[in-house]
């Protein structure tokens, strides 16, 4: 066949572009990820796959504020996961200590994560981190979360929103009347159910092991970890348990005044009332952020409710049944806790004789026990302890007490570390101070966190940590070419003292767990009291030995 010239040229042009536009079209682009929610399109950083901001509930608003999470529909074509989703609504930072961060945008449709994969991930364990903040604060594009480092020892990791405040805690007759259930409250919690539902769902597409996931979180993150360990509707969804930093205090029961606690339907009841919201009506038309602001001027606590479903009983009580998950565990707490949280502890008395006379006068019995621990001689660091032990040390050690009478591998530590700019102001071992030697994010902490030197000691340190953390992760053990073995608590009750380098020892701070189990155990016994940072000098008068305490 002849042709003409010009018609040549447009085929030899149209099979050059036929051409190249097969070449420009990868088979496979690493950037893409094909989950069962989506399609998603994030970015890769040394051999780290990052996607941000990646829905895994329809957003709770409108007809959907204060109801149970619904799993985000999947989407049509590749969905962009390069940027953050916004924090759920919480207070506006103040830029007045150490944890304030910020500002984050903030937004009712929050329910996000975040995943880092390595780039040859295959059947990979995952890091489920959940973050603190007292249910009130937190988000997962915190920097000091970056899971950048864990991700590069073999670990995928997933950082989850969930409801905060008013928004994600609120239990009240109404809601409870329109649930199928006949329950409210507790939908941060649901949250992160949901978020961990869509890991066993969608995680195989990045890499991932749905089987081998652990939980973790620190302060209310590790306050959740022991929800999710408690809460029939979370089980299996986890195959292990990281607690830093947690308090298993008491709750409120969803209608039931118990424990010196009014049930969370009255106070749901109570504190929309006291914000003019007076009804499930007016509570819904309110603007989030204005309800959020209102809630917490007013003083509404957020916490789980327990409602026989979510949450089957007390904390204590399901642990000491056995009713837990039956998973390893690594817990712990920080040498100075209360340093950077002082408001959890009452204010200092004139003298030690005062001291001495209040003590005696609300232990009775066991003011002799209490002084023993927590001396007059010094009573200004004595207060810190006490509220230190009573929520963090008593809970770390139950943990892994309780886990280790099931028959499963538990680990505790003891975070004691100090460097010049914390022990310059008095937090040495604070709150939270753990947390960017574990995530290796120590240049990236917020503006008032002591600033932590870049030094082969405090890198060292650093590497101990994430090798911990990560091994932890992958096969239930905490190990480290870098430190010393780490062993599990057993019958020598063994320990992780980390100071400068980690140490193992054992039994830590004698008699700390046996007298704070004690005054826990009358409180519950009475039925009267709560236990949480109501102790020392801000205790009620304590309630007598109980039979149930073995006496």
């Amino acid at each position: 066949m002849i042709i003409s010239a010009k018609r040549a040229a447009v085929f030899l042009l149209a099979a050059f572009f036929a051409q190249s536009s097969v070449a420009m079209s990868p088979v496979h682009d690493p950037q893409i990820v094909r989950a069962p929610a989506g399609a998603l399109r994030g970015t890769t950083v040394n051999g780290i796959r990052v996607f941000k901001g990646v829905p895994f509930a329809e957003p709770p608003v409108g007809a959907l504020r204060w109801k149970p999470p619904v799993a985000k529909a999947r989407w049509d074509g590749v969905r962009d996961a390069t940027a953050f989703g916004p924090a759920c609504n919480q207070p506006a930072s103040k830029l007045n200590n150490i944890y304030a961060n910020g500002p984050w945008p903030t937004s009712e449709d929050c329910l996000t994560l975040n995943v880092w994969a390595p780039a040859h991930a295959k059947s990979a364990p995952v890091f489920f981190w959940i973050y603190g903040g007292a249910l009130w604060g937190g988000t997962n594009r915190d920097p000091v979360y970056d899971g950048q480092r864990l991700a590069e020892h073999g670990v995928i990791v997933v950082s989850v929103n969930y409801r905060l405040g008013i928004l994600g805690w609120l239990a009240h007759p109404e809601l409870s009347k329109e649930s199928p259930d006949g329950i409210s409250g507790n939908y941060g919690l649901l949250d992160q159910i949901e978020a961990l539902r869509w890991v066993k769902r969608n995680i195989a597409a990045f890499g991932g092991d749905p089987k081998n996931v652990t939980i973790a979180g620190e302060s209310a993150g590790g306050l959740s970890v022991m929800y999710l360990m408690a809460s029939p509707p979370a089980r299996g969804l986890f195959a292990k348990a990281i607690a830093q930093s947690a308090y298993m205090v008491s709750t409120p029961e969803l209608k039931e005044a118990r424990f010196g606690s009014p049930s969370s339907e009255q106070l749901g009841d109570f504190f929309g009332k006291k914000i003019s919201a007076d009804g499930l009506a007016a509570l819904r038309s309110m603007d989030a952020q204005k309800l959020t602001d209102a809630a917490a001027a007013a003083g509404f606590p957020p916490f789980g409710a327990v409602d026989g479903k979510i949450l089957s009983g007390q904390l204590v009580d399901v642990f000491d049944r056995g009713q837990q998950a039956k998973v390893p565990i690594l817990a712990g707490f920080n040498s100075g806790e209360i340093r950077s949280l002082k408001i959890l502890a009452p204010p200092a008395p004139a003298s030690a004789t005062e001291y001495e006379r209040s003590i005696r006068e609300n232990y009775g019995d066991l003011a002799d026990a209490f002084l023993r621990l927590y001396p007059s001689a010094n009573y200004a660091e004595s207060i810190l302890a006490t509220t230190r032990d009573a929520l963090y040390g008593w809970t770390a050690e139950r943990l892994v007490r309780k886990q280790a009478a099931i028959g499963q591998p538990s680990y505790l530590y003891l975070w004691d570390h100090g460097y010049p700019a914390a022990d310059d102001a008095g937090l040495r071992g604070f709150h939270g101070g753990e947390l960017p030697y574990i995530f290796g994010t120590m240049r990236s902490t917020p503006p008032l966190w002591p600033k932590i030197p870049d030094s082969a000691a405090e890198n060292r340190l650093s590497d101990a940590m994430t090798d911990f953390w990560a091994s932890f992760a992958k096969t239930g053990k905490p190990q480290s070419a870098k430190a010393q073995a780490w062993p599990a608590f057993g019958t020598g009750h063994t320990y992780m003292h980390v100071k400068q380098q980690p140490k193992a020892g054992t039994r830590m701070m004698p008699g700390m767990y046996e007298f704070n189990e004690e005054v826990v155990c009358r409180r519950r016994a009475a039925g009267t009291q709560p236990w949480n940072w109501n102790v020392g000098l801000a205790s009620p008068k304590m309630p007598a030995a109980a039979k149930a305490c073995g006496r």
